[in-house]
């Protein structure tokens, strides 16, 4: 009964703190923790953040370009007074998502794959209905009312948590992790539906054809599928999705309900915008920058911090904007690099002091290509949930070019896992090295180029393009959406990859 009764109380006050706000589309009045004010604060606080994890693309022609399309897109939806946001994010992801309050993101990863302004328009749109549906306030609402904390990151969508150097408790499960984050969580298929209606709508009302919305999701289902076969062919576990799909649920139904509701709208005679587009994109960065660094086959360069790393053979490269991760083939131990923070200490032993507040342990002083470097193996302090716990820590400390200081991290699922890998780990980090001439020219990123298509077709086309592109007639075939078999006409022009 006492337990009843508190959760009638926290009904009530939940009911209490809800205001009742009109939603734009529908017309109806919906009880939510978010009226108009808080989503903008949220939309505000969380696009500092989003900055935070990835930058704007270095590219105002191409901002603006985005910008321009969803502005006009925006304008025609139901919340037209909003003041919108557009931003390009230089990611290779393949991605777009929305944030409460006119908030709207789209990578240069996507942007590489699309193939006119119509698909472009689609992508936006349907990010668009998102924000004037007000589908993360919904989500808030029924996170508060289930007893889910209505923190920033679930109402921006489980925004990525950079949990620096303080969690030395997660170093053995690091593998497992990686890769499972991402920016928005699922919406509903009622939600995802009433997106796309919404998209379709905003893109008949700019006179695009709103059929395609179709393509860009056959377009990423088609990604999704190379990707998993490219897998299979190396004897790799098939990789989660990693591109729009990845939170936007793709059921055969939910492709059918957007077959049917694109077709509503549809009109061939649309203008595409394709030359405008492609023109846009040309010179785009297609996949890892130089501010990232970039993966070359087993080779990792990062030009503007001066090193190289090699990943041992069956070793997969896995790069991210905080860290760089060298995975086993059977997925259960990695070598975690990340850049050390100057306010954790100049000295090896203060910055082991420091990120892992140590109860035991030893160190030993050797080098590495002639960088200064420490090996730490010991027992950490952790905090978690409040309480001080241990965790035994495996690692490396190393001062590189710049005097830029690096942290490597042995991770493994298992004590007898990183037993197995530890001679393994310790001969991957010993590829440390500053780079050379050789490695500079290799540390080149790819351009999304444009070209004409030749007579001999996509075997002609590979000759153009980047001689090391990995698969590259597919990957050619994927950015044109002629994947697995498409005809493309002569004289046509496409992008390749140089």
């Amino acid at each position: 009964m006492k337990f009843r009764f508190f959760m009638i109380v926290g009904a009530l006050a939940f009911l209490a703190s809800c205001a009742s706000v009109r939603n734009p589309v529908t017309g109806q009045y919906e009880r939510t923790v978010m009226d108009e004010r808080s989503e903008l604060q949220a939309g505000q606080k969380g696009h500092q953040e989003i900055l935070k994890e990835y930058r704007a693309l270095e590219n105002p022609a191409l901002q603006a370009y985005v910008n321009s399309v969803g502005q006009r897109l925006a304008k025609s939806s139901q919340r037209a007074t909003l003041e919108w946001h557009f931003t390009v994010l230089d990611s290779p992801e393949v991605n777009a998502f929305a944030l409460p309050g006119g908030y709207v993101y789209i990578t240069r990863g996507i942007l590489a794959y699309l193939n006119d302004e119509a698909e472009l328009a689609g992508v936006l749109g349907h990010e668009i209905g998102h924000v004037t549906a007000r589908h993360a306030s919904q989500r808030a609402t029924r996170q508060q009312a289930a007893g889910v904390g209505v923190l920033l990151a679930n109402v921006l969508g489980a925004v990525l948590e950079n949990k620096g150097y303080s969690g030395a408790g997660d170093l053995t499960n690091q593998v497992s992790q990686i890769g499972a984050a991402g920016y928005i969580t699922s919406y509903g298929r009622e939600q995802e539906l009433q997106s796309d209606q919404l998209g379709a709508e905003y893109l008949a009302k700019n006179h695009y054809d709103s059929a395609r919305m179709i393509d860009v999701i056959r377009m990423l289902k088609n990604q999704e599928q190379f990707s998993q076969e490219i897998a299979r062919s190396e004897g790799r576990t098939v990789p989660p999705r990693a591109n729009w799909l990845a939170s936007h649920p793709s059921s055969d139904k939910r492709l059918e309900d957007i077959r049917q509701t694109a077709l509503l709208h549809h009109d061939p005679k649309a203008a595409s915008g394709r030359e405008a587009f492609l023109k846009a994109i040309d010179g785009i960065t297609f996949g890892e920058s130089r501010e990232e660094g970039v993966t070359r086959g087993q080779q990792f360069f990062h030009e503007p911090m001066g090193f190289a790393l090699t990943a041992p053979t069956g070793w997969r490269i896995q790069n991210t904007s905080s860290e760089l991760t060298l995975i086993n083939g059977t997925g259960d131990a990695a070598l975690i690099m990340r850049t050390v923070p100057a306010e954790a200490g100049t000295t090896h032993a203060d910055i082991v002091q420091k990120i892992f507040n140590p109860i035991n342990g030893r160190t030993a002083q050797t080098t590495i290509n002639g960088f200064a470097a420490t090996y730490f193996v010991g027992t950490a302090r952790v905090q978690s949930g409040g309480q001080t716990g241990t965790q035994s820590v495996d690692a490396t400390i190393l001062t590189g070019p710049k005097q830029q200081n690096y942290l490597f991290l042995h991770a493994a699922k298992s004590a007898e896992a990183l037993q197995r890998e530890r001679e393994t780990l310790l001969a991957a980090e010993k590829t440390f090295r500053a780079l050379t001439d050789k490695d500079r020219l290799l540390a080149r990123p790819w351009k999304i180029r444009l070209a004409v298509f030749p007579q001999g077709g996509f075997a002609q086309l590979v000759k153009r393009s980047a001689a090391t592109l990995p698969h590259a007639e597919a990957q050619l075939r994927l950015i044109n959406g002629a994947y697995p078999d498409g005809v493309i006409k002569a004289g046509t022009q496409v992008k390749i990859v140089e």
